[in-house]
C-alpha cells in the first residue's frame, strides 16, 4: 500500500518536474503524452487502492521531512473512505481535462508551461486529499494557489488574464493566513499536527477553542472555495483557458475549501455556533451566486457564478451536520460542471472565441453533439428529477430541513427558494444557445474541431445523469452506498434519517418546482426569437445591471478595502515617511554639513595656529578643573 500511495502522488509530480527541466527539448507530442500518462497512471493507482482497501483507514509515513528541536514533521499519508473517493474523482476528472487540453491548446505556444503547471496542480490537490498532517496539507494548500495563479494568468500578455491571476492569488491568500493560524492552534492544543490525532482529540476541545479553530478553518475554506465574502476572484478567473476553468471548478481549487471542512468535521461539530455560521454562509452564497448568474451574458461567467452557488450547498451540508451528502454533491458537481465547462470550450472555439450567449444560437442544428452533452450537464445542474444533481441536492435540503433548530428551517426555506433560480439561469443559457436563431451577422464559417475532442466528454455526460445511483435514497429502494461507505471515516457525522413519506414530500416539492422553472425558462427564452432581449421595466433593468455586475461586490471591496488601504499607504508614505522621517534625516544631515563647513575653516595647515588652538584648549580644560575643585 505504501508503494501504491507513493506512486499515486509521485506520477503527477514527476511529470511536472520532467516538463519543467526538459520540456523545451521534447517534441510537442512527447510533452502531451508525458503529461496525460502521468495523470492516467495516478487514476489507475487510485482505482487500485480503492478496490484493494476500500474505506479502510491507513496511516503511512513516507519519510522525515524536517525537524526543529523536538518539533518533527514527516511526510505522512492518511488514506480512508473520504480520501479514497476524493482521489478517484480528482484523478478521473483531471485525466479527462488533460486529454481534452491536447486538442484545446493545439495552437498555443506555451504548451510546456501549461502542462507542467497542470500536472503540478493535480499533485497539489492529491496532497490536500491524502496528507496525514497539517504541515504536509498546507504544502498542497499553497501549491494549488500557486498553480491557479499561473494557469489563470496563462495568457499573461493580456491585461485581463494577468490581473485575474493576481486577484485569485491575493484574495485566496486572505484565507490562507487563517489556515496558518489554525495550524499553530492545533500544534498548541493537540501537541501534534497529525490529522488522526486531531480527530481523536477533537471531542475534548473546550467550546471556546473549538469555536475559534472552527472559524479559522471556515475562513480558510471561504477563500479557497470562493464563498461570500471572498467570492470575487472566481468570475474573473474565467480569463484563463477553459480546461483550467473546468479543473479549478470541478476537481481542485474550489473543492479544496469544502473538503477541508469535511476532513476536520469533528472540530466543526464541536461548536454549534460554527456549524450555524457555515450553514449561513452557504445559504447566502447559494442565493448570491444564483441571482448573479441570472443576468450574465458570458457563458463562462454564468458557469462561474453557478459554481459559487453550488459549492454553497456543500457548505450548507457541512453546517447541517451532513458532510456525506456534501461529498455526494461534490462528486455529482464535479461531473456535470466539468462537462459543462468543457462543452462550453468546444462551442467557444467553434464560434471563433465567441462567449456571449446571445451571439451564439442555432447550435442545436449545426452541432447536435454539443446539444446532447450540454443538456446532460444542464439537467443535472438544474436538479431535474432522476438526475445525479437531483438526488445530491435534495439530500442536502433534507438534512437541513430535519435539523431540530428553528433557524435551520429558515435556512431550508431560503435554500429552496434559491434552488428555483438554478433551472431558470441554466436553461436560459441552454435555450438561448441552442434554440434561438443564430445572429445574422455571424458570417464566418464555424471552426472544425478534432473529433476526439468530444469523445472524453461522453463518460462525464453519463456520470452526470446516473451519479445519483452512488447514493440512491432508501425511498427509491436504494442502498445509500456512499453514505454507508463514508460512515467508516471519523470525520463524517451521523446520518439524519427521515421517514419515506417525508422524503417523498420534499422530493416532490423540489422536483415539481424545478420542472416549473424549466417551463418558465422556455417561455421566456426558448419560445421567443428576438435578436435582443425585450424591453423591461426600469426596476428589472436596474436589477439586471446589478446582477450582471455581481451585485457590485468588487466595487464594495474597491471603495471600502482597497481605496482606504491606498489612502492610508499614501498618507504614511507622503506625510509621515517623506515629510517627517525623511525631512528630519535630511535636516540632521544638513546641520552636520553646516557645522563641518565651519570647522573646515580652522584647518588652515599653519603650525602656529594649531599650537594656539592647543594652548587655548589646555587653558579651557584647566579652568574647568579648577572650577570643579573650587565648587567642592
Amino acid at each position: 500500500m505504501n508503494t501504491i500511495l507513493f506512486l499515486l502522488l509521485s506520477f503527477p509530480l514527476m511529470g511536472a518536474l520532467v516538463l519543467a527541466l526538459t520540456g523545451r527539448s521534447l517534441s510537442r507530442r512527447s510533452v502531451e503524452i508525458l503529461a496525460c500518462t502521468s495523470i492516467l497512471a495516478s487514476w489507475i493507482l487510485a482505482l487500485t487502492a480503492f478496490l484493494a482497501f476500500g474505506g479502510k483507514a491507513l496511516n503511512i509515513t513516507l519519510c522525515r521531512w524536517f525537524s526543529v528541536g523536538a518539533f518533527q514533521v514527516n511526510l505522512d499519508l492518511y488514506y480512508d473512505a473520504m480520501s479514497s473517493i476524493m482521489a478517484l474523482m480528482v484523478t478521473f476528472v483531471a485525466g479527462i481535462v488533460h486529454i481534452y487540453s491536447v486538442a484545446y491548446m493545439r495552437d498555443e505556444d506555451g504548451y510546456v508551461r501549461y502542462f507542467c503547471f497542470l500536472n503540478l496542480f493535480v499533485f497539489a490537490m492529491l496532497v490536500i486529499t491524502l496528507a496525514g498532517n497539517l504541515a504536509f496539507l498546507y504544502l498542497g494548500w499553497e501549491a494549488v494557489g500557486l498553480c491557479s495563479y499561473a494557469l489563470i494568468g496563462f495568457w499573461y500578455p493580456r491585461p485581463a488574464a494577468a490581473s485575474a491571476g493576481r486577484k485569485a492569488f491575493l484574495v485566496t491568500r486572505l484565507g490562507d493566513v487563517a489556515f496558518g493560524v489554525a495550524i499553530a492552534f492545533c500544534q498548541i492544543h493537540f501537541g501534534r499536527l497529525s490529522i488522526n490525532a486531531i480527530h481523536q482529540g477533537a471531542a475534548g476541545l473546550p467550546a471556546g477553542t473549538a469555536g475559534i479553530l472552527g472559524l479559522l478553518l471556515l475562513w480558510a475554506a471561504v477563500g479557497k472555495s470562493a464563498q461570500l465574502p471572498l467570492s470575487v476572484w472566481l468570475p474573473d478567473a474565467m480569463a484563463g483557458p477553459t480546461p483550467v476553468s473546468a479543473l479549478i471548478h470541478a476537481a481542485t481549487m474550489v473543492t479544496a475549501g469544502v473538503y477541508l471542512l469535511m476532513r476536520f468535521f469533528p472540530i466543526i461539530q464541536a461548536s454549534p455556533m460554527v456549524m450555524a455560521a457555515i450553514a449561513t454562509i452557504g445559504v447566502a452564497t447559494v442565493i448570491y451566486g444564483a441571482l448573479a448568474a441570472l443576468a450574465q451574458t458570458d457563458i463562462k461567467r454564468i458557469l462561474a457564478f453557478s459554481t459559487i452557488s453550488q459549492v454553497g450547498y456543500m457548505f450548507l451540508a457541512v453546517g447541517a451536520g451532513d458532510p456525506s451528502d456534501g461529498m455526494f454533491h461534490l462528486l455529482s458537481h464535479a461531473f456535470f460542471k466539468s462537462l459543462l465547462f468543457l462543452t462550453a470550450g468546444c462551442m467557444i472555439q467553434t464560434l471563433h472565441e465567441e462567449q456571449n450567449i446571445f451571439r451564439m444560437g442555432g447550435l442545436r442544428q449545426t452541432h447536435p453533439q454539443f446539444f446532447w452533452l450540454f443538456l446532460a450537464g444542464a439537467v443535472s445542474l438544474a436538479a431535474v428529477p432522476l438526475s445525479g444533481g437531483f438526488f445530491s441536492k435534495d439530500g442536502i435540503l433534507m438534512a437541513v430541513f430535519l435539523q431540530p433548530h428553528l433557524y435551520f428551517k429558515f435556512l431550508w426555506l431560503l435554500a429552496m427558494l434559491a434552488s428555483m433560480l438554478t433551472p431558470l439561469y441554466v436553461f436560459r443559457l441552454f435555450f438561448v444557445v441552442f434554440f434561438r436563431d443564430p445572429p445574422k451577422d455571424r458570417g464566418r464559417k464555424a471552426v472544425v474541431l478534432p473529433r476526439w475532442m468530444t469523445w472524453g466528454l461522453w463518460p462525464l455526460a453519463v456520470l452526470s445523469i446516473v451519479s445519483g445511483m452512488f447514493n440512491l435514497p432508501s425511498n427509491w429502494h436504494g442502498g445509500e452506498w456512499l453514505t454507508y461507505f463514508l460512515a467508516a471515516a471519523p470525520d463524517v457525522g451521523a446520518q439524519i434519517q427521515a421517514s419515506p413519506r417525508m422524503e417523498w414530500i420534499l422530493q416532490s416539492c423540489s422536483g415539481g418546482t424545478t420542472m416549473l422553472m424549466v417551463l418558465v425558462a422556455w417561455l421566456l427564452y426558448g419560445s421567443r426569437q428576438p435578436e435582443e432581449p425585450s424591453p423591461e421595466s426600469i426596476l428589472v433593468q436596474k436589477f439586471s445591471q446589478l446582477s450582471l455586475n455581481g451585485f457590485d461586490l468588487d466595487r464594495l471591496y474597491q471603495n471600502y478595502v482597497t481605496t482606504p488601504f491606498r489612502k492610508t499607504a499614501d498618507f504614511l508614505w507622503l506625510r509621515i515617511d517623506e515629510n517627517r522621517l525623511d525631512a528630519a534625516l535630511d535636516h540632521g544631515a544638513l546641520s552636520v554639513l553646516n557645522v563641518s563647513e565651519k570647522l573646515r575653516l580652522w584647518t588652515t595647515g599653519r603650525l602656529s595656529q594649531y599650537l594656539a588652538m592647543m594652548l587655548t584648549g589646555f587653558a579651557l580644560l584647566l579652568c574647568a578643573v579648577m572650577g570643579v575643585w573650587w565648587w567642592r
